[in-house]
């Protein structure tokens, strides 16, 4: 077998490996399909996800399915307006040596583990949301000077709810750039809520079945990277997130209108990571401007700053997503 059928075949093994993922969350999780393939893009991308809707929509069931379908560490911290940043991340404890001496020793919080799923994260101060912030780019956590790494992968989900905003914090810029993708979840139809009470109000339990290791996640982010992008769609994806800043010439008439600020370059990263493991799932081996248009408004979303009459007017950043790519051109940088 030469590398180019190797490397096919390591390709096949990807889609087999994400489909038998996404299968046994199915079996718990009803309908939602894009936001269980936009969860599952992120986890391999290495990036962290925000989820958000209404309570009863199962976001924190579907974090918790997701760890069972994992052979990885799970923890669950729920956000409170007295949580500390000390409860997350671990303090210094004093102990004793062999020789009876007192030492400080550092007693690890619940943020060591590999799915961290961060309940209603906006219930916390901001002073907690921000101890978040090193751990979810970094990978690694600062206590007294000495830095700890946190085990790979690690993978935070995050959810908030919409409405009862009363008490609540919302996420600082800072904070939001952090997540790879934000992602609403939406009512279940008629027929998936019938599938949800069959699941939910029989006799019958379905039980989810580890079927994926840390290991085999780190190889599949690894394989992700070797798709090649050409550098026209390269710039087109360019072009899509500079065309989300109003003072740029590519800036669409609603970028100009209604945002504020716009996409950060992390969000051009992770517009591309994001289509390049959309292109393997759909049996290809090379990046389409498809796939970029398809993970614009998961990735973008959260980072568009809209600014006061946007607000005013409830105008929504999806809104003006689609409305960059409907006016941007497949070619525009190219050209310019």
């Amino acid at each position: 077998m030469n590398n180019d059928e190797q490397l096919k075949q390591q390709f096949d093994d990807f889609r087999r490996d994400f489909q038998r993922l996404k299968s046994e969350i199915a079996k718990v999780i009803v309908g939602q399909q894009e936001i269980l393939d936009d969860m599952l893009i992120s986890l391999i991308a290495g990036g962290h996800v925000l989820l958000e809707g209404v309570p009863g929509l199962g976001k924190t069931l579907t974090v918790r399915t997701l760890a069972d379908a994992l052979h990885l560490e799970f923890r669950r911290i729920q956000f409170t307006p007295d949580l500390m940043p000390a409860d997350l991340i671990g303090t210094q404890v004093i102990g004793e040596a062999g020789d009876g001496h007192k030492v400080f020793e550092f007693q690890k919080g619940p943020m060591f583990a590999n799915v961290l799923l961060a309940d209603e994260i906006n219930r916390a101060t901001p002073k907690t949301q921000s101890a978040l912030l090193e751990a979810m780019q970094e990978h690694c956590v600062t206590v007294a000077g000495v830095t700890h790494r946190l085990t790979e992968p690690f993978f935070v989900m995050a959810t908030q709810n919409p409405l009862e905003m009363e008490g609540t914090y919302p996420l600082p810029e800072a904070q939001l750039d952090r997540f790879f993708c934000k992602l609403l979840v939406k009512y279940p139809t008629v027929d998936d809520l019938e599938t949800i009470l069959d699941r939910t109000t029989e006799s019958v339990k379905t039980n989810v079945e580890a079927v994926m290791t840390g290991e085999r996640i780190l190889e599949m982010s690894a394989l992700a990277r070797l798709i090649p992008i050409a550098s026209d769609v390269r710039r087109y994806g360019i072009a899509i997130v500079v065309a989300t800043h109003p003072e740029h010439e590519l800036a669409a008439a609603p970028t100009k209108k209604y945002v504020r600020y716009g996409a950060s370059p992390r969000g051009l990263q992770s517009l591309i990571l994001g289509a390049k493991i959309r292109a393997i799932l759909d049996n290809r081996y090379h990046v389409a401007r498809e796939d970029l248009r398809a993970m614009a408004t998961p990735v973008l979303r959260h980072r568009l700053i809209l600014n006061f009459e946007g607000q005013a007017e409830g105008i929504s950043a999806d809104d003006v997503i689609s409305k960059i790519i409907a006016s941007i051109s497949e070619n525009a940088l190219a050209a310019a």
